[in-house]
């Protein structure tokens, strides 16, 4: 008998943790960071102690009370015989997400990760530039050990002493021995990272016979998979049908057709948009950006989301439709050179990498981008300053301080990234805009409005395309596929699928449903 739980992602968006059984031993689909639930305790100067392992999250509920998690993580005061063991033969990761990947690192060492190719290189190339401890160590970690005079801590071993240890990975795809020796690649310390094992999807044997199909999604390397055991499965991962890549999940919903169960995404269905539902396609972000920069008099900056890769190359693009050079930071840089050892394309041979003012370099960056055999090539701030006009720089929010080296006195600022939907965010908004107004800098993609005496933002249709799939989108691959049962996830508005779908079935987290 199969059987599917939702443990996380039944009502918010992201966190998915999607477990499912056959004859007693099962797969998850995803096990994710739920931001929502950490954004109730949490925030940028608070956050889980990393010294207490797993204590705190599970204390919080902000990951399953389940008996599957690395033993050096779990503290001398928290048990977790009590709670339920489960047989995981697996975890198939969708995409490289914090809120798909990101408790993965707390589970057990044994379970094996599915992903395709480009997810474990980002995997790696993420974890690599990231300063967090926890979490993101998926790609490899570093056991700890118990306090010596307080085993309620859990503390990093000394460095002569360790060594990090990677992961076992099934890719679902054909990789080159590249893509082997990038994941055991020292890029964090001088601590070697002992190999783990790497083969294709095909070798690996669980309860379901797995199928991977590459999906278009605002991330390279995003995966929907078909699970055929008693009972055919499907699980869209975030998907969407109006980016490059929208043939490939065509092809997935044309191989899913007739499943006994959709697992099915629904970011979207959240939103208030009306039937119409606005459909801004990549091509329409470069129209409508190439437009901007065209006209620009001055420095170009061009904001994105991290890790959209698809977007950094549409401004490649513009940059050279435009006579300009394209500038990125060194993490940017890293995770192409992370994705080249997937394709072996390419990507920073026509581009600068911004020569950020710094104490020093990252480990990463000295090590391992300076040491490519490559010719990177490097820029720094007082010659932007020389000859704005000639730059296109890609810069987040988090970058701005950097504007004080560069000291543009005009020039264009494009948002092409995600709408702010918490109050938060609206105030980084407003933060922004200072800066801007303060450089000279014009911004397009989003306006501040007066609300009700309060200032906030307001988005600019055209200028970001989402990464998920629409309500008209949604129903289109729900009619195609006609499966007996639909289970919604990551929404925050599974009802719509119930109102739409008299065959919907609305999972609480937690919950188990017994095909």
């Amino acid at each position: 008998m199969t059987s599917i739980t939702i443990y996380d992602g039944a009502d918010t968006i992201g966190g998915n943790k999607i477990y499912l059984e056959e004859n007693e031993k099962g797969v998850f689909l995803d096990f994710g960071m739920n931001f929502k639930k950490y954004g109730v305790f949490y925030e940028e100067f608070l956050k889980d102690r990393v010294i207490r392992g797993i204590h705190d999250l599970i204390y919080l509920d902000l990951i399953p009370k389940l008996n599957i998690y690395r033993n050096d993580l779990i503290p001398s005061d928290v048990c977790l015989s009590s709670f339920p063991t489960l047989n995981v033969e697996a975890v198939l990761l969708s995409h490289a997400h914090m809120d798909h990947f990101g408790n993965i690192g707390f589970l057990n060492k044994a379970y094996p990760i599915v992903a395709s190719g480009i997810s474990l290189a980002l995997l790696k190339g993420i974890l690599d530039t990231s300063q967090m401890k926890l979490g993101p160590d998926v790609a490899f970690f570093a056991e700890r050990i118990e306090g010596a005079n307080d085993k309620t801590r859990v503390v990093s071993q000394k460095k002569e002493h360790s060594k990090f240890l990677s992961r076992n990975f099934f890719c679902t795809d054909d990789f080159f021995p590249s893509l082997e020796e990038f994941l055991t690649l020292q890029s964090r310390s001088t601590k070697p990272i002992e190999r783990g094992s790497l083969n294709n999807i095909f070798s690996l044997s669980t309860q379901f016979d797995i199928e991977a199909f590459e999906v278009d999604h605002s991330i390279y390397g995003s995966t929907a998979y078909i699970l055929r055991g008693s009972k055919n499965i499907a699980y869209t991962g975030d998907f969407r049908l109006h980016g490059k890549r929208a043939e490939k999940s065509k092809e997935f919903i044309n191989r899913s057709k007739e499943v006994d169960v959709l697992i099915i995404e629904g970011t979207r269905i959240s939103r208030n948009e009306d039937d119409k539902d606005i459909n801004v396609s990549e091509n329409d972000v470069y129209e409508n950006c190439l437009d901007v920069v065209k006209e620009a008099d001055g420095l170009a900056i061009a904001d994105f989301s991290a890790r959209n890769l698809e977007r950094l190359e549409i401004f490649q693009k513009i940059a050279d439709e435009t006579s300009r050079e394209l500038v990125i930071t060194s993490k940017d840089a890293y995770l192409l050179y992370a994705l080249e050892q997937v394709d072996h394309i390419d990507r920073l041979e026509h581009i600068l990498l911004y020569d950020k003012i710094r104490e020093r370099n990252d480990y990463w960056e000295s090590h391992i981008l300076n040491t490519a055999k490559k010719e990177l090539q490097y820029i720094d701030p007082t010659s932007i300053n020389h000859n704005l006009e000639k730059y296109l720089i890609c810069f987040s929010f988090f970058d701005m301080n950097n504007l004080l080296d560069i000291k543009p006195d005009k020039g264009c600022y494009v948002y092409s990234s995600s709408e702010a939907f918490e109050e938060e965010s609206e105030y980084d908004f407003l933060r922004l805009y200072n800066w801007l107004e303060y450089f000279g800098l014009e911004p397009h993609g989003f306006n501040l409005i007066n609300d009700n005496g309060r200032l906030k933002p307001e988005f600019i249709e055209g200028f970001h395309a989402s990464g998920h799939a629409s309500k008209n989108e949604i129903r289109e691959t729900i009619q195609m596929i006609n499966p007996d049962i639909i289970i919604p996830v990551h929404t925050e508005n599974p009802g719509w699928f119930k109102k739409e779908f008299n065959n919907t079935f609305l999972l609480k987290n937690g919950e188990k449903l017994q095909l």
